[in-house]
C-alpha cells in the first residue's frame, strides 16, 4: 500500500509510520520538518501545511492509497489538504478527538452525542475541541473518497507528548512515598496509539469512531502497580479517595494524569460506548504492553517537548505537598 501521513515524528503520527514500515507499506510522510523524530523507510518531504502552495508542491502530482492526518491545529490546513487530494487517494483518515462532544461527556456516549461548533475554514487553533470538530467537517465535506473520523479518547503509549503516562512512571521511579488517586478499582479508558494504527491500517473503516478501548480496560491500581514493576521503583502508593484530592485542590485529568474520580463531570472520559470501533476491528493490547514499551521508549529518548495547544501540565511538587496535607488533614478526623 502507498500511505502519506500528514504529520509521522510525533506520537500518533510516528506510530502510524512505524507501523506502516513494518508492514512493507511505501509511505511517504508531510512535515514542517522542524521536530519529532524522522522513521527510517520513510520518505520524508517538507511544508508548512498552513501555507496551500507548499503543502501543493510538497505532494506534486503524486497519488496514494490512504491517507492519514493527525493535524490538530487550524481546520483550515484539513481543508486544504482534502481538496488537494481529491482523486489521489481512496481513503483518508482524521485522527479526531473525543474532545469534540459538548461538554459534560456523558457516560455512555456514542457517535451520535452531541458536538461541539466547528468551522472547517477556520484558521483558529486556541480552541482544540473546536479545531478538532472544523478539522471532520473539513475532511467529510472535502474529500472524495472514503473517510475514517477516529475520534480518540485518552492515548498513551511510546511518543506521547502530553505526558500523561511519562509523568507516572518518573514520578514513581523517583521512588518514596507517591500519592495514588483512587479508589484503586477504578476503571480506566485509553488507546495505545500503535492500536489505532495497526487498526486503520488492517481494517481500512470508514464512518466516525469513539476510538479507545472499552471501559475496564485496566483500573489505575493495575496501571500504577505496573508503572512500579517496570522502573523497578521501591515507591509506597498511598491511595488516596476522591474527596482528598478535591479538598487538596488538585485537578483530576490533568495535574493527575489519566485519572478522574468515578463520579462527576468527568467520570464519563473513562466511560464511552465504543462498540462502533470494536465491531469495526479495534483491538487494544494488554495495559503491561503499553507500560513496558513508554518506559523504555523514555530511557532511549526522553520526554519531547510538550504540544503549546494544551491545558496544564502534571501535578508540581507544590500540588504534590497540598494533597499530602489533605491525606494528613483527613486521616487525623
Amino acid at each position: 500500500m502507498r500511505l502519506l501521513v500528514l504529520g509521522g515524528t510525533h506520537h500518533v503520527g510516528r506510530a502510524f509510520v512505524e507501523a506502516a514500515v513494518a508492514r512493507g507499506d511505501d509511505v511517504t510522510t508531510v512535515t514542517r520538518g522542524m521536530s519529532g523524530t524522522p522513521v527510517e523507510g520513510a520518505e520524508a518531504r517538507h511544508a508548512d501545511r498552513l501555507d496551500p502552495d507548499a503543502l501543493g508542491a510538497a505532494l506534486g502530482d503524486d497519488e496514494w492509497d490512504a491517507v492519514v492526518d493527525t493535524w490538530s491545529a487550524a481546520p483550515v490546513a484539513v481543508r486544504t489538504s482534502a481538496r488537494l487530494l481529491r482523486g489521489r487517494a481512496s481513503h483518508y483518515t482524521y485522527i479526531s478527538s473525543c474532545s469534540v462532544y459538548t461538554w459534560p461527556i456523558a457516560p455512555g456516549y456514542d457517535e451520535s452525542a452531541p458536538v461541539v461548533d466547528g468551522d472547517a475554514g477556520s484558521q483558529d487553533a486556541s480552541d482544540y475541541a473546536a479545531a478538532k470538530r472544523g478539522g471532520e467537517l473539513a475532511a467529510l465535506a472535502e474529500f472524495d473518497g472514503d473517510v475514517a473520523i477516529a475520534r480518540a479518547g485518552l492515548i498513551l503509549g511510546p511518543y506521547e507528548m502530553v505526558g500523561r503516562l511519562p509523568f507516572w512512571l518518573g514520578r514513581v521511579a523517583a521512588g518514596g512515598r507517591v500519592p495514588a488517586p483512587g479508589p484503586r478499582e477504578r476503571p480506566l479508558q485509553y488507546v495505545d496509539a500503535r492500536d489505532i494504527a495497526d487498526w486503520a491500517l488492517g481494517s481500512r473503516p470508514v464512518g466516525t469512531f469513539n476510538t479507545v478501548s472499552a471501559t475496564g480496560h485496566t483500573t489505575i491500581g493495575a496501571l500504577l502497580e505496573q508503572v512500579r514493576a517496570v522502573t523497578s521503583s521501591d515507591a509506597e502508593l498511598v491511595w488516596l479517595d476522591p474527596e482528598t484530592v478535591e479538598a487538596a485542590g488538585v485537578e483530576p485529568w490533568t495535574e493527575l494524569p489519566i485519572w478522574v474520580p468515578p463520579t462527576g463531570e468527568l467520570a464519563g472520559l473513562h466511560a464511552l460506548d465504543t462498540s462502533a470501533a470494536a465491531a469495526a476491528g479495534l483491538r487494544c493490547r494488554p495495559m503491561p504492553d503499553t507500560v513496558a514499551d513508554t518506559w523504555a521508549w523514555l530511557e532511549r529518548e526522553g520526554l519531547p517537548e510538550r504540544p503549546t495547544n494544551r491545558g496544564g501540565g502534571p501535578m508540581d511538587a507544590a500540588a504534590e505537598a497540598r494533597l499530602w496535607a489533605a491525606h494528613a488533614a483527613r486521616t487525623a478526623t
